[in-house]
């Protein structure tokens, strides 16, 4: 059997993926050795999902980021670059890198280093640590694609594209490595020469096959019925009322009003809302407003069991995080989503191109459209057909049972 560090940022997302985190269960099922190593913020999860734990003092992600200005007085350009900046500074802060590099090697000085890191796709750290250990990097959660044509970045992108190869190699001096882990050329990212496992379908990457690269395998998901029992709220909700869940996941949380206009979308289709707003703190104040906003019969969460909630919901309206439009993919359910931040943008439109859901602009949804959009999927048999077919031929692909051979098989 092999030993493995799974290596996450200290956002229990970033667990996800998808699957990550179960792909982590499914080895260790197996006989496998499994250590998870991130922040101490992520330990109680961690215990509690039955997986060896061990807090480092920094695993390169910079979270939260600093407040950002007002970008309303920045000249267009400026907050551009601003924007793409801050995306950087997330995965890419040379001082912060560099000091979760040194805890993992203080690790490997203690216990020994694994057979191989499996990692969050954004952690500069993992692909630096496995290249000065000469072990193999192994990405969950993101498809390896080939490095952009630079005459098709925009000028900001470019000239941040030279910012991160320049950060890149000073890392990689600093450790006295090549960067086998890292692309090369324009808009360099982190990427494994062994294996990058992605939780979807060929086709879920339709507009994007093109720039696979063949170590891009292809696992898919499956809904699993769940091992526990539902929670009294939801027993409490005839069976035969339809829900739709609305969700802005665990970090990006704050849009208030998404909650409520998505909720009375919700409720106009003749659906119990169910709005999750995460744990991250809201005043007492704010609570209140919201409360007042939201049409009655709403069930307000900090977290619902997706488990148990999703098979009885008709709808999810939500940012597009990968494992929130994963786990509505998996359920057969007709989506929309609202991107808000980072990679969400990229679910959102594949959402569209896959058919199984629309997705919308903020401007849209001030504009109103989110009762237009549930009223028309609603109407909508081939949207809802569309989605049963995707959850099928993701079931097909055999989900982490498939992930944990894969990740296994690299070490032969």
């Amino acid at each position: 059997m092999a030993s493995f560090w799974f290596i996450s940022a200290p956002l229990y997302s970033h667990t996800d993926w998808g699957g990550f985190l179960k792909t982590a269960q499914a080895l260790q099922n197996n006989g496998h050795d499994i250590l998870w190593l991130s922040e101490a913020s992520l330990e109680r999860a961690l215990t509690q999902s039955g997986l060896p734990f061990r807090a480092i003092r920094q695993t390169g992600w910079l979270w939260p980021p600093p407040p950002p200005p007002d970008l309303s007085q920045i000249p267009p350009q400026a907050a551009v670059k601003l924007r793409y900046k801050r995306a950087l500074d997330t995965w890419l802060s040379e001082a912060l890198v560099a000091d979760a590099v040194e805890a993992l090697l203080d690790l490997e000085d203690e216990i020994g280093a694994p057979d191989a890191i499996v990692s969050d796709p954004f952690l500069s750290a993992s692909a630096i640590a496995a290249d000065i250990l000469d072990i193999p990097l192994i990405i969950c959660g993101w498809p390896a694609q080939a490095t952009l044509d630079e005459q098709s970045l925009f000028p900001v992108q470019r000239d941040l594209s030279s910012d991160s190869q320049q950060r890149i190699q000073r890392l990689c001096d600093r450790f006295g490595i090549e960067g086998r882990n890292f692309s090369k050329g324009t808009a360099p990212s982190i990427i494994s020469e062994s294996l990058h496992v992605t939780y979807f379908t060929p086709d879920w990457y339709q507009s994007e096959l093109s720039t696979m690269l063949p170590q891009t395998q292809f696992v898919g998901g499956r809904a699993e019925a769940p091992a526990d029992s539902p929670p009294q709220w939801l027993l409490d909700i005839p069976p035969e009322k339809p829900l739709g869940l609305v969700t802005l996941g665990t970090s990006f949380t704050g849009d208030l009003g998404f909650y409520s206009w998505a909720a009375q979308a919700v409720a106009s289709a003749g659906m119990i809302p169910i709005v999750t707003i995460g744990w991250n703190p809201i005043t007492a104040e704010q609570k209140a407003e919201l409360k007042r906003a939201l049409p009655a019969g709403t069930r307000l969460l900090n977290w619902a069991p997706y488990d148990h909630v999703l098979p009885r919901c008709r709808i999810t309206i939500h940012h597009g995080g990968m494992g929130t439009t994963h786990c509505a993919v998996i359920h057969g359910l007709p989506q929309i989503v609202a991107p808000h931040a980072a990679d969400q943008r990229l679910q959102g439109r594949r959402v569209a191109e896959a058919k199984v859901g629309l997705h919308l602009t903020a401007h849209d949804v001030r504009q109103g459209q989110l009762r237009e959009g549930v009223h028309a999927i609603m109407k909508a048999e081939w949207v809802r057909e569309n989605a049963r077919r995707l959850a099928a031929e993701m079931a097909a692909l055999g989900g982490v049972a498939r992930a944990g051979e894969l990740v296994a098989g690299v070490l032969g």
